[in-house]
């Protein structure tokens, strides 16, 4: 089976195909970097879609999501950005983990995996 990348990078890819099965890696909010967790989140999920079709998918097709958030205070602002993108009776199996990210302006990131 053919492996096709997409915005590869000397450290990573930010998409990654293989056969019928679409790796993102993850994503952070670049233009909404430093703003709300509302915001983040809906830039991340802008990307995220974008990412997707590139590869010829979309969010009605995730498999998975893992999402990163510096304090689990705000699950709830993430979550209702969340549920108003996802698509229904599509969702995907979650996990959502309070992490320290790479830079201090992100406050959310968020992985996800899906068929094609």
């Amino acid at each position: 089976m053919s492996i096709q990348r997409f915005e590869t990078g000397p450290r990573m890819s930010q998409v990654v195909v293989h056969g019928n099965t679409v790796y993102l890696a993850g994503v952070v909010a670049n233009k909404a970097a430093g703003e709300s967790v509302t915001k983040q989140t809906q830039d991340i999920l802008a990307t995220i879609d974008s990412h997707l079709a590139k590869a010829g998918t979309d969010k009605s097709k995730l498999l998975s999501a893992t999402i990163y958030i510096t304090d689990m205070k705000t699950f709830a602002e993430m979550n209702a950005v969340w549920d108003a993108w996802v698509s229904p009776g599509n969702t995907p199996a979650r996990a959502t983990v309070e992490a320290k990210l790479a830079a201090a302006q992100y406050t959310v990131e968020i992985m996800v995996t899906a068929a094609k």
